[in-house]
Parts: structure tokens; sequence; C-alpha cells
């Protein structure tokens, strides 16, 4: 049976691959290993690998393993969809959150954060397929919302999040990351001070790597299948 060490592994080195095939170098593409529905002892397992960054989407269940690892040095993201009476938790017990799509969760999050703490780092995110089942800003409201949330104290906006739908057209997954980036450069052009684009899962990485994805969501790769 294959460890968590051993698949961790060979994620790492088939994203390292994938950045040298597009010209990229590995050290820009960033791991995060999401881990959600998995138990505290597979994140330690992963940790002791050499495993830093984790995503989580559920809020309770990423509160209880933070209590379980609190002697682990773990950058904590979160990644889910956000509800309004889940942002002040949110704030205090993580260091990025990905899902941001409405400038009520951006302000609430900067008023929750606390002044001990650096700023929250966030991203914005973008439904670039525009699935009605699927959260996150069209690429027309990018912009607007981008300087919004870069004017509040406590948050630190990175840059852009997107799960485009699911497609084995390679073609089509990078034609989807494009434009993710291309809504990425519009907003550097603009003067903002951007470095993130939280972009690829387990089916799409190389192609998001190959777009300038500097952050690779990976889960069941590393973990194995999710518990239900």
């Amino acid at each position: 049976m294959t460890s968590i060490s051993e698949r961790l592994q060979a994620v790492r080195t088939s994203v390292d691959d994938a950045a040298i095939r597009a010209g990229r170098d590995p050290r820009q593409v960033h791991l995060l290993a999401v881990s959600k529905a998995h138990p505290a002892n597979a994140i330690r397992a992963a940790y002791a690998a050499g495993q830093r960054l984790f995503g989580e989407n559920y809020l309770q269940e990423a509160l209880n393993k933070q209590v379980e690892l609190t002697d682990l040095v773990i950058e904590w993201h979160f990644i889910g969809p956000i509800q309004s009476n889940k942002t002040q938790p949110i704030a205090q017990h993580f260091d990025w959150v990905h899902s941001v799509d409405r400038l009520k969760i951006a302000q609430r999050l900067n008023m929750a954060r606390p002044e001990h703490l650096p700023p929250l780092q966030i991203c914005l995110q973008v439904n670039v397929s525009q699935e009605q089942t699927k959260s996150g800003l069209s690429m027309d409201e990018t912009a607007e919302l981008a300087h919004a949330v870069a004017g509040l104290p406590r948050l630190k906006l990175r840059g852009l999040m997107a799960i485009p739908a699911p497609t084995h057209d390679i073609e089509l997954q990078r034609a989807q990351f494009r434009q993710v980036r291309e809504t990425f450069e519009t907003l550097q052009q603009q003067g903002m001070m951007l470095d993130t684009l939280s972009i690829g899962m387990s089916d799409d990485y190389a192609a998001a790597i190959a777009e300038g994805a500097t952050i690779v969501r990976i889960g069941s790769a590393i973990f194995g299948p999710r518990n239900q």
C-alpha cells in the first residue's frame, strides 16, 4: 500500500516536471495539499514528509483538526464557499482565504481579523466557466471587487482562484485557465500588486501550470480517496 509520503513525493515530482515542460522554475509553483475529509493523522503524515500548506473546505472540520495539530507549524488555507456567519472564525484561524467573491464577505473578514495577526491573504474566486452551481465572480465583476478589497487594511489581496468546469480536453483546460491569467494580468496592469494564481487541481494542474499557476490544489492524489 502506497504511503502518503510516497504519494506526496510523486505529486511533487509531477508538478515540478510540469513546470519544467512549461519553461518555468518549479520553485514558482506551490503545492497546496487539500486535506478536506481526511483525518488529522493524514495531515500529520504529510507534514512529516515536508508538506506545510494545507487547504480545507469545511470550517468545523478544519477547526477540529487545527486543535489536534497545534504542535505543527501549518499554513492553513480556506478554499471552500464562505457563509457570512462563518467569517469570524475563518478570519481568526486561517492564513489564506481563496474563495472571496463578495464585498460583504471581504468586509466581514477584514473586521474580524485580529490585530495581532498579519493581514489575511486573499484570493478572489472567479467563475470562469459561468457554472450556475459554482461560486465566483464573473470576469467583468472582478476588477471592481479587487480594487475594493485592496483597500481593506486587515486583508492582503494576492490574486485569483478558479475552479473551471471539468474536462479532459487539454486545450479547453488551458483556454479556461488562460482567461483567468489574462484577467490577473489586466489587474496587474492597473497597478495592483498581485502575485498568486490559485488554479489547477488533480486532473488539470499541468494545464494550469502551463498557463501560470502559482498554487495548485491537490487532494486525493496525496491522501487517497476521501472518507465520506
